[in-house]
């Protein structure tokens, strides 16, 4: 038997960075899809509560004969009003009202500016206005 050393095998410093350009390259691809998600996900929740604030508001006016004034606003829906005009009917239409995914109070306009009332939300910025993720979500655009 002849006593040769063996080869030791390994990875050459070259394919180490192939496999290093290519992780390189997915992740350049993969990682602003997966970074939009949470903006898309609070979009949607925003939505969601609009829409179950909307539906309170027409059991208000149902029970009611009008949605709460501007004054009375959105808190009308937890708690009776005491300003005028007091509701005849008032039941609690809310277990309590949400703030925006953006941690902020959701708007109420009575009357509305695109319907009877608007519920909004002046998005990720919190102003009014805006695009894309800035851009206003409200009652309209259910």
């Amino acid at each position: 038997m002849q006593n040769t050393p063996r080869r030791a095998r390994g990875f050459t410093l070259i394919e180490v960075m192939v496999v290093i350009v290519i992780l390189g390259v997915l992740a350049a691809l993969v990682v602003p899809k997966v970074m939009s998600r949470p903006d898309e996900a609070r979009v949607v929740a925003a939505r969601q509560d609009i829409s179950a604030i909307m539906q309170a508001l027409k059991l208000y006016k149902l029970d009611n004969r009008r949605y709460p004034t501007a004054e009375q606003g959105l808190a009308a829906l937890v708690a009776r009003p005491a300003a005028a005009p007091v509701p005849d009917n008032w039941k609690s239409y809310l277990d309590k009202l949400p703030m925006d995914p953006w941690g902020k109070p959701y708007q109420y306009v009575m009357p509305g500016l695109k319907g009877e009332v608007d519920v909004m939300s002046f998005g990720a910025d919190g102003i009014s206005g805006g695009e894309g993720f800035d851009a206003d979500i409200g009652s309209w655009s259910l």
